[in-house]
Parts: structure tokens; sequence; C-alpha cells
């Protein structure tokens, strides 16, 4: 059974809230919040702490929105190099006027738009001024040379000095970007530094989900937040300044615990004194605490790194990614004495591609059902996957057809002797379009659909890496999906 709760979202949000506004009391009544990675549509922390929401953290900020307002830090070489986000496919100049939107929609109020490392690019202030006819209030944050070694030049008038002040007007100033590298936490340092000199009191404190410091570093929860960003090579740390300090063991991340004395460094330059005796103590993250189920969580956690696997291996394949990210998740894997069969739809998947010679899908509902899918000469396995998962959902008998061949081979002349296509058999979109249409007059097909949603949480692994259609379709149905890291053909393009 895949639908067990291990975490309490309510109570998350209740004592996360509560916290913040601690902090915000802490030092006189404003409050530089940086916010690391993603305030909403947070899918790894769902995957990793079954319970928890993707807009959990967004939901948690709307019960401080009349303290809060928003900033959006955006590194200007990333807007002149139109450095795109892998999730979304749009460039970080596109996702900052996205996140406008959004953080609109929860009834949010964005302050300002920051250009972080900015020297004249002309890209960037082609964007600043696009943002300002769009009503934003845009500022600029200046290239610092050895930042952040040079702590005697940052914070100096040729420094911080330099940066446009942000004008704020809420207790609450939440940092965020649309990705790392986006100069978050120098905009807090900067603003820190302007607001000294005006003579109003202000602090800094960081908020990162993972790795959770109050859980074991070895625990998989942590463990699969390595797994997520071994691109990044970040690894989890004893924090040796929290053990100094207090002698209790907590967890970090080696970038905060590297550049911790640089910030200790700066915080005495401006206050003289550093509020901070360590990176945890700079946190204000409660997911920890509102853990319900701990072996749930652990569980969920495996199943993650070891779809983290598959992802970067076909990655690997694709050269998408260095064999290196591969090794280190191998190594995760045999940290927890964990097998890649573990994941419950990869052998019935491999079993029946084994038996007919052909790719094969397989699917795992939430009640703990596999359900399989091969190819045929009019579906690709995928689809056939996703039909049989819903009538296995509706109570519809195996025999039954939702979509006769008669309306399928139609379809496949379109794609072949009009739309220039070589594979004739129906992707899943293809096939959920001929559904919605047999919908209309058939019953079965009509019960069938209504079972869609009923897919959200599944699990689904392919034999063969499927294509860029697919994916998408299984990633907007909620279904965790990994894939063999091989191809259906020999073809050196793929698309």
């Amino acid at each position: 059974m895949m639908n067990k709760t291990g975490f309490d979202s309510q109570k998350y949000i209740s004592l996360q809230s509560e916290k913040i506004r601690q902090r915000i009391h802490s030092f006189g009544g404003k409050l530089y919040l940086e916010f690391g990675g993603k305030l909403f549509d947070d899918y790894h922390a769902s995957r990793v702490l079954p319970g928890f929401q993707p807009d959990n953290k967004i939901r948690m900020l709307t019960e401080l929105r009349e303290q809060a307002e928003i900033v959006i830090a955006i590194n200007a070489n990333d807007i002149e190099k139109n450095k795109v986000r892998g999730d979304l496919g749009i460039t970080y100049d596109m996702d900052v006027i996205r996140l406008v939107d959004v953080f609109r929609e929860f009834g949010l109020f964005v302050g300002s738009i920051v250009l972080t490392q900015y020297t004249g690019q002309p890209a960037a202030d082609l964007f600043r001024e696009r943002l300002q006819t769009m009503g934003l209030r845009v500022y600029r944050l200046h290239y610092i040379p050895n930042y952040p070694s040079n702590i005697a030049g940052i914070i100096s008038e040729d420094g911080f000095g330099r940066n446009d002040y942000i004008e704020t007007s809420r207790s609450l100033v939440v940092v965020t970007a649309p990705g790392p590298g986006s100069g978050k936490m120098a905009t807090c340092l900067s603003q820190l530094y302007h607001e000294h000199k005006r003579g109003i009191k202000a602090g800094y404190a960081k908020f990162e989900t993972f790795p959770v410091w109050n859980l074991p570093l070895k625990h998989p929860v942590n463990l699969a937040y390595e797994a997520a960003t071994a691109d990044l090579n970040d690894v989890n740390m004893i924090d040796p300044f929290h053990l100094e300090a207090y002698q209790e063991t907590t967890v970090n991340y080696n970038r905060d615990i590297e550049i911790f004395p640089v910030l200790r460094a700066m915080f005495e330059s401006i206050y003289g004194e550093c509020p901070y005796k360590s990176p945890t103590d700079m946190g204000v993250n409660m997911v920890g605490k509102a853990i319900v189920d701990d072996q749930v969580c652990r569980d969920a956690s495996c199943q993650e790194i070891i779809r983290r696997y598959y992802k970067t291996a076909c990655a690997v394949k694709q050269g998408l990614a260095r064999e290196s990210e591969l090794n280190k998740l191998d190594l995760l894997m045999r940290t927890l004495k964990l097998n890649l069969h573990d994941r419950v739809p990869v052998e019935p998947a491999l079993t029946l591609a084994h038996a007919t010679g052909e790719p094969a899908l397989a699917i795992e509902l939430t009640d703990g059902q596999v359900i399989t899918g091969k190819t045929s000469t009019l579906l690709g396995a995928a689809s056939p996957a996703v039909l049989n998962a819903l009538k296995a959902l509706a109570g519809i008998p195996d025999e039954v057809k939702l979509i006769s061949p008669a309306a399928i081979e139609p379809i496949q002349h379109l794609k072949v002797s009009h739309m220039g296509t070589h594979n004739p058999r129906l992707h899943t979109d293809e096939v959920l379009i001929a559904l919605a249409i047999c919908s209309a007059d058939d019953d079965n097909a009509r019960r069938a659909m209504e079972q869609l949603a009923a897919l959200k949480g599944c699990e689904a692994h392919s034999s063969v890496i499927l294509s860029q259609v697919d994916e998408g379709v299984f990633s907007r149905l909620g279904v965790n999906l990994t894939c063999e890291p091989a191809y259906q053909t020999n073809k050196l393009y793929h698309h």
C-alpha cells in the first residue's frame, strides 16, 4: 500500500509560521529570510515525506501574508546566457515573471525584483526595462570581485555600498529565486549592510527544507536530498560549529558549513557581533517536527533514491549527466542496502519485455496492484498500460476494449501519411484524446476517464527510455515514472 501518511501538513504549517514569527521578533521586528529550494510545487518533499503537500510552504507564507513581502533575485549573467529551468523548460527571466503571477495568486505581495552580479549586461538592462513597464520595482546589486572571501572589500562603500538599497515595507522579507546561484544570500547581506547604515534593526535567517537538521546524518530522508543534488555534489555533514557550541549533533550540508566562517565575519563587520553560533542556528526549518511516522518516510525516501538512480542512469545514457553522478547514487543505494528491484514495477516490466521481445511497462497502483502493458502494432507499451490501469481502477473487465481498433487506425493513417511520422503506434497523449472522444458515447470509456485522477501517486517502470511525449503525460498525471537506461532501437537520434 503506497497511500500511507508519514507527515502532518497542518502541524508543519502551524509550527513553521510560528517559528518565523519568533525569529522576526528576536531581531527587533524585521527579518530577511533567504528561501532555498522551491516555494511551491515541491514534489521532492511530497515524495519523501508522504502527507507533505507540494504547496505547503507557500500556504505557510499565506499565514504571514500581512507581514510578508517577496523579493525575487535573479543573476544578471543567467539573463545574458538565457539560462533555462530544466523542470519547466523556460528561461530564468521568464520564470521570474511567472513567479510574480503565482505569488500574487496566493495573495502575497511581491515588493521588487533584484538583478544580482550586475555589470551592465545588455540583456539584463532590457529585462529591467520590461519589468518596469509592468509596474515592478527593479534594483541592481553590482558584481563584487573576490566575493565572498574579500570581507573588507565587501563590507565597504565600494562593496555592498555600491548596491541599490531595496525599499521594503514589511517585517518579513522573503528572498527567493528561480534557481540556485541567483544571489539570494548576497541580497540579504547587502540589505543588512544598508539597513544598519540607516539605523534600522534587521536580521537574517535561512529556510532550507533539506537536509533536515534534527534527523540523523544517514537517515533516508537526508540521503534522498543528497540523491536529488548529485549534480551539485552536495554532501550532508554534522555541523561542527553547532556541536562545539552546544554539544548537540545536528545535520547541515557542506556549502553552508563552508561559508559560515565568512558569514560570521560579515556579521561581525556589520554589527560588531554574530547573532549565530552555527549554520544550524541560522535555519528556521521545522519539517522534522512534523514527521508523524518515521518508517513511512524512511520507506518513501528509499524509493525516491531508486527513482533518482534510474533518472540519472537514463541521463548518462542520453549524454545529459556525468558518470560520477551515477556513482554517487550507487554509493547512496549501497549505504542503505537498496536494490533496483526493490522498486515494485521493475520486475513485472522486465519480465514481460523478456517474454515478448518488445518494450513493456508496468504500473503499481496505490492499492499495491500491478498492471502491465505490452507493445502492439497499434500502441506503444505505455498506452495499453495506462488503459489497463484505468480499467482496473474502474472495475471494467480486462477483455473490454475501451478504444476500438477502427478508431485507432485513422489516427495512425493521419500520423504516417500526413504528419510525416515514422512510428504508427499511438503515444499516451493520443490515446487519451481518443479515449476522451469515445467517452461521449461509450459508458466504459467514460468510467475509465473518471479514474484518471486516481493515477496520481502511482509508480511506473518502462523497460526502455520513453519518448518525451509519454514522459510528459506521466508527469502531468502525477505518476512517478522510471525507465531502464536503454533505447528501443540502436539509432543515434532519438526524439
